[in-house]
């Protein structure tokens, strides 16, 4: 996808990422030479808070969850094969990773409980206060986190508090390459 006047705004710190995954072969195919045209999968930003940002970077967390009361993004808008840009809660960018397998619950009691038995672990959800604070959601996207890479703080051009931004929705039918 070409770079246009709507995507003007995080071009420059889009084009700073590609700076720091230059030196590392496979994410630099990923996103692609500086100057380029953007790549076809989608692009999305999530931000972090601690413990689970230091979790996703170290490799303990290997399911993202996202937890709703409604219908909103992540939810049916991320792909296997997307990229996931890494930010910490009021700060930088310091990641990036690959999405690979991506579920979507409507929830139920029974739903529920698969996600507690089989992701708690994954989601380093084992606290009860985690699940706890997520009671009150109506709908879950988990998705495997695959090719984590730590970045050097990259700003982002970021001002709403929303925890998920769609970036660039991507063209591929698949989510795009997934190397």
């Amino acid at each position: 996808m070409a770079i246009d006047a709507k995507n003007a705004t995080w071009l420059k710190p889009f084009e700073e990422i590609r700076h720091a995954v230059a030196a590392d072969g496979q994410w630099s195919r990923v996103l692609g030479a500086p100057g380029a045209d953007l790549p076809t999968c989608g692009i999305h930003l999530a931000v972090f808070v601690e413990p689970f940002l230091g979790y996703l970077l170290d490799g303990t967390k290997t399911i993202e969850s996202r937890f709703s009361i409604t219908r909103q993004a992540p939810y049916e808008k991320v792909c296997k094969g997307d990229i996931l840009l890494v930010k910490r809660s009021s700060g930088p960018i310091v990641g990036i990773c690959r999405v690979g397998q991506v579920w979507f619950y409507n929830l139920d009691p029974e739903s529920w409980s698969y996600i507690r038995e089989h992701f708690a672990r994954a989601i380093c959800a084992q606290d009860p206060e985690f699940w706890k604070a997520r009671e009150s959601a109506s709908y879950a996207t988990l998705l495997q986190v695959k090719n984590v890479l730590s970045v050097e703080p990259v700003n982002w051009p970021k001002r709403s508090r929303q925890g998920w931004v769609v970036v660039s929705p991507g063209t591929a039918p698949d989510g795009g390459d997934e190397s």
